[in-house]
């Protein structure tokens, strides 16, 4: 399986409630986007079964195709210390076996009907999914509620998947600079929350992962109370409701997983850098990260007011730093900036860029800073704003035409303390947003003082210096804007 890291992970990453879901749909020309049509509200209907588990359906009859997501309100996050990557680990072990069936038979069934499945994990969350005909809607839910109660697992199945994560994470981590960094970036951006932790897990806490664990686990999250069913497609609520009853309805709640009570981060009050240098690395690229309140903590307004920030300041080619730095002096091959909002606890606010020519890591951050220094003292104009409000608002409307991404922006902002209401309201407090929040929200959060700055190079320097391997033209860097972790 895949460890995901940056934008390529935009559809499962879905940064301030699902702006980082959909920004890979085309945005069109600047026109003023009326008012009843920047909306998610596509007839979405929800309900609880009697063991605890939230349904929300969501039709959309233009194709003849159903999604089918189960998200568990359970991450590498809520990991118990020592046991890091044990959330990852498991949804491995989730395709073993079970009393009913043998390991890899729902996998099988379907590829036999030409469907699409698979599975992710983050911070916040662990989900499963499976894109197929809607006549094949009970199948899918068979098996998945059969492995939410019944999965076998025994000493020699653990050893072989945990052999595999390792591999998994030797190849995609411990191989890639980049990855490497950013870990390192986490950990010292996190200082005692357990996001400064890896999804995929420290390699020395993976190793010791065992079959004990992986129960304990199972018993404790793995449980009806503790997930959501989200099924999206040309389904009605009745035929859901009367599959879940039949299917996920028979599953007992066995455990009560509690409040989601983690470490907080303590106020910080020191500027940071991690640097890392490595043969390997083909591209210089620069980074400055700050803690930011999420959409699930952050006061009224201020999320929204940090979204449209990074959209301004970073978020597109249209941008202050792009058009500054990518095309005007050409000092950088690419740079930007964003916001990772979509959190439980806190989230982080980002800006990154790459030198191109003759510049260097040191010119591009200063590039970089300048920018940022003229939104806190200056704020940002009443047109910049209009035009990134429009195009979060048209992406609303083009989010509508992905069943499958509709599926994971209620997923997850249902798994991480969110409701349909705060989705549905979203374009309407994305419009309230005044030139005067926006600068508020850049004075108060991205304090230099409190960043954590880190520099990638292929050979041992300093960020002032220029490298023989720098990009001679626009591209997109190796340690260009991250997403917030995931696995597959």
């Amino acid at each position: 399986m895949l460890l995901a890291k940056g934008r390529t992970l935009a559809a499962f990453v879905l940064s301030g409630v699902f702006v980082a879901s959909i920004s890979t749909f085309p945005v069109r020309a600047e026109t003023k986007v009326p008012a009843t049509e920047a909306s998610l509200k596509t007839d979405v209907s929800s309900f609880h079964l009697d063991n605890g588990l939230e349904v929300v359906v969501i039709p959309d009859h233009r194709a003849p195709v159903v999604t089918h997501m189960l998200w568990y309100h359970v991450g590498s996050a809520d990991e118990e210390p020592g046991k890091s990557g044990i959330a990852h680990f498991f949804e491995h072990l989730m395709f073993k076996a079970t009393k009913t069936y043998p390991a890899s038979e729902f996998s099988r069934k379907v590829a036999e009907i030409g469907g699409q499945e698979n599975a992710f994990t983050s911070y916040d969350y662990t989900a499963f999914y499976q894109q197929l005909a809607p006549q094949a809607l009970e199948m899918a839910m068979t098996y998945e509620a059969d492995r939410m109660e019944n999965l076998i697992l025994n000493d020699e199945v653990v050893k072989i998947e945990r052999d595999v994560v390792l591999e998994e994470r030797r190849s995609r981590v411990d191989s890639n600079p980049s990855s490497l960094l950013s870990e390192e970036v986490n950990a010292t951006l996190y200082q005692n929350h357990p996001y400064r932790m890896p999804v995929i897990g420290w390699l020395h806490e993976m190793e010791k992962l065992n079959l004990t664990d992986a129960l304990a686990f199972y018993q404790k999250y793995y449980t009806p109370n503790n997930a959501t069913l989200v099924v999206s497609g040309d389904i009605d609520t009745a035929t859901v409701k009367t599959l879940a009853e039949k299917t996920y309805g028979k599953v007992p709640r066995r455990a009560e997983p509690g409040k989601r009570e983690r470490p907080q981060e303590p106020e910080q009050n020191t500027k940071r850098t991690v640097s890392l240098a490595d043969p390997r690395v083909s591209q210089p690229s620069f980074q400055k990260m700050w803690l930011a309140p999420s959409y699930t903590n952050a006061k009224p307004g201020e999320a929204e007011a940090l979204d449209l920030l990074s959209e301004i300041l970073g978020g597109s080619s249209r941008s202050r730093i792009y058009q500054t730095l990518v095309v005007k002096d050409g000092s950088a091959a690419n740079a930007g900036a964003y916001y990772q909002g979509s959190s439980l606890d806190d989230g982080s606010f980002g800006v990154y860029g790459s030198p191109r020519g003759d510049a260097t890591l040191k010119d591009v951050e200063n590039g970089i800073d300048a920018q940022v220094a003229r939104i806190v003292k200056d704020g940002v104009t009443e047109d910049e704003l209009e035009k990134a409000r429009n195009r979060f608002l048209k992406s609303v409307i083009f989010a509508r035409d992905s069943q499958t991404g509709m599926a994971r922006i209620y997923g997850s902002t249902l798994s991480t303390g969110q409701t349909i209401k705060d989705i549905d309201e979203w374009p309407d407090r994305i419009k309230a947003v005044k030139v005067q929040d926006i600068q508020e929200v850049a004075k108060q959060y991205l304090v230099d003082s409190r960043s954590v700055t880190s520099y990638l190079m292929p050979e041992a320097g300093t960020p002032d210096q220029k490298t023989e391997h720098q990009s001679q033209s626009s591209g997109e860097p190796e340690g260009g804007a991250p997403a917030q972790g995931v696995v597959q």
